[in-house]
């Protein structure tokens, strides 16, 4: 499978960070780590971060006129594939959501000011940042539909709402917050998105919500936070007035390519444990579980579905760095909603052939069904993708299902 998109970088990078991965990464998942707070392990991956640094892994996602390697966003993808396979494997190679859809947003579209004081240090990792779209009193599944305000005061803008799931705001530096600036415009011009340090004053952390069970702090939290009268310089606008929506898409285009492989590098490792277990566990009499028709069905049916998501992600990946992400718009709906509900079926029976042993903590896999259940809410629900890309098929066959009539 890796043959078929395989390129020079990727040949000489996936084994290393592989091998990273796997020696540094993989002895850390324990349930001292993968429970409570993300800020018991932060520190010792942190020195791992030091690590990938003086290998020269640090910044894959960046050109190399920027001191990356100029990965491709389908090479990148195989590499996000392989840090998927640890909890930890993002975060170490400091290309973690939400910091890396920051990074590129804040790098296409803010001021060179916004670059130096903000982008510079997040490039680094010597600071984190946050997203703030997402509200409590408004359906998510519509970004055009916000409560939050920012209005023009001379000089600055005035910030009032409330947010959740601002993901990693504990700790972060600044927030990139979605607002309504322009509340008589068309529903796709009335949002911007505007820069916000968290140490503004007005700017509160509620809480870090508790997701299953898990509250967890530092970059592993989702927050619910308020603006209250939250003044910034107007120069911390990224891009113009009233292009909140468009950055919005522009931002989530190739970042679902990066949740994609990383839900594909998840559902591998998943696999992988499934099939250790399957020949290592005696079931008592005289045969191991692999011997089950039923495991092997599942194994079969990981094994197909895997391979088929991985496929459809890279060929949309591919798709977007030759036409761009405007232009695969329905092969991106189709891969959230595909590949989301491939990592449920296929963690599912991961923990069904580890029988009680699966719910426990002392495997990878109750950490990932507790956090990666979201996945087919995050970035869209998945309902949303496929009434889009429907919706699209239908318009080219002549009905405009949003008009009602044929076309």
């Amino acid at each position: 499978m890796e043959t078929l998109f395989a390129t020079d970088h990727t040949r000489a990078l996936l084994p290393r960070i592989r091998e990273f991965v796997q020696t540094e990464l993989y002895p850390l998942e324990t349930s001292d780590y993968l429970t409570g707070k993300f800020s018991n392990v932060a520190k010792i991956l942190d020195e791992k971060r030091e690590l990938v640094k003086k290998l020269g892994l640090w910044g894959l996602q960046w050109g190399e006129d920027e001191g990356g390697l100029g990965l491709t966003l389908c090479e990148f993808g195989q590499v996000s594939e392989v840090l998927a396979s640890s909890p930890f494997g993002h975060y170490t190679f400091g290309t973690q959501a939400p910091d890396i859809g920051n990074m590129e947003l804040l790098h296409r579209f803010a001021s060179p000011g916004l670059q130096h004081r903000f982008l510079e240090p997040l490039k680094e990792g010597r600071i984190r940042s946050c997203f703030s779209m997402t509200e409590p009193d408004f359906a998510g599944s519509n970004p055009v539909n916000l409560g939050t305000t920012a209005v023009r005061d001379g000089d600055e803008y005035v910030i009032n709402g409330r947010k959740w799931f601002t993901s990693s705001a504990d700790g972060a530096t600044f927030a990139v917050v979605m607002a309504v600036t322009n509340p008589e415009a068309a529903p796709h011009r009335r949002a911007s998105q505007i820069i916000v340090p968290t140490d503004t004053p007005g700017f509160t952390l509620v809480r870090n919500i508790s997701i299953m069970g898990d509250a967890s702090d530092h970059w592993a939290s989702h927050a619910e936070v308020t603006y209250e009268n939250c003044r910034v310089p107007i120069d911390n606008l990224i891009g113009a007035e009233g292009m909140g929506f468009q950055l919005a898409q522009e931002r989530l285009g190739p970042g679902r390519i990066h949740h994609c492989m990383r839900w594909i590098g998840i559902a591998e490792r998943a696999f992988d444990l499934m099939c250790r277990r399957a020949v290592s566990r005696d079931m008592g009499d005289g045969q191991m579980l692999g011997h089950k028709q039923f495991v092997q069905g599942w194994i079969a049916d990981s094994r197909a579905e895997i391979d088929a998501c991985r496929l459809l992600v890279l060929r949309t990946a591919r798709s977007i760095d030759e036409r761009s992400a405007a232009n695969a718009r329905n092969e991106v709906s189709e891969i959230k909603f595909y590949v989301a509900a491939m990592l449920g079926r296929v963690l599912d029976r991961a923990i069904q052939a580890h029988g009680a042993a699966g719910l426990t903590d002392d495997l990878v896999l109750s950490f990932w069904f507790r956090h990666e259940r979201a996945a087919r809410i995050y970035d869209g629900a998945d309902e949303v993708h496929k009434t889009a890309l429907a919706r699209s098929i239908l318009k080219e066959y002549g009905l405009d299902v949003r008009k009602g009539v044929k076309v």
